[in-house]
């Protein structure tokens, strides 16, 4: 029997992102790609999961994404029946990664809105991948569809979320913590510390990986997936 499982995209991502789990793990999860794009705030993106989602669900968000399943945990924590969160911090934005994001609003709001570029792509994948023309269109295209308005939003919410560290230790259900290892923005050590406090954590590391591990390694990741959801 298929469980419903509904996925969260991270910032300039759409469904694209998870378009290997989609497909491969279609005989065990019924998929969903919640749409992170037309609201501002934590709070709001968790609410809209939870208007739409079954009564109960697996949840699985990347980066961005895993901020909004934090919040969806806080909010309805009896509804998630597992939790996967991959590439993602469960701490607030330091000083210096809020004047970065301000800078990049600042920018957008000045008409240079650029989405992803050649020159952010080592942030977002192995430095082995950037020669790996359809993994860099996909991540260019994704950034092209979500759009400037949407990409505003979305900053806002991640400049305005909780530092989520206390809450961690009440997650419940079975939870998967996912990083690429060369993950350059939300390193390891993010993930680390959140499989340490969530009391039924399990942590894969993805071996020569970046931050977007669902396509950048699709076969490990779908592999522990499939373990989250099958075990």
């Amino acid at each position: 029997m298929r469980q419903p499982l509904v996925l969260l995209p991270g910032l300039l991502c759409d469904a694209a992102l998870w378009r290997p789990q989609i497909d491969g793990l279609s005989d065990v999860a019924d998929c969903v790609v919640a749409d992170l794009t037309q609201r501002g705030s934590m709070a709001d993106f968790a609410e809209h999961v939870l208007a739409t989602a079954p009564p109960r669900f697996a949840l699985a968000g990347l980066s961005m994404g895993g901020y909004v399943a934090q919040e969806v945990c806080r909010r309805a924590p009896d509804r998630v029946i597992r939790l996967a969160v991959l590439d993602t911090s469960a701490r607030a934005d330091t000083s210096e990664q809020s004047t970065r994001r301000r800078g990049l609003i600042e920018l957008a709001q000045k008409g240079n809105f650029k989405g992803v570029t050649p020159r952010l792509l080592p942030l977002l994948i192995h430095p082995d991948r950037l020669d790996d023309a359809a993994l860099t269109e996909t991540v260019m295209g994704m950034a092209e569809r979500v759009g400037m308005a949407a990409f505003l939003r979305q900053q806002q919410a991640i400049l305005t979320r909780v530092d989520g560290r206390a809450d961690l230790s009440r997650i419940g259900c079975p939870t998967l913590v996912l990083c690429g290892r060369q993950d350059a923005l939300t390193p390891l050590v993010r993930s680390e510390e959140i499989a340490g406090l969530v009391p039924r954590a399990t942590l894969a590391v993805i071996e020569d990986c970046g931050h977007l591990s669902t396509l950048e390694r699709p076969e490990p990741v779908n592999a522990a997936l499939r373990r989250w959801l099958t075990a």
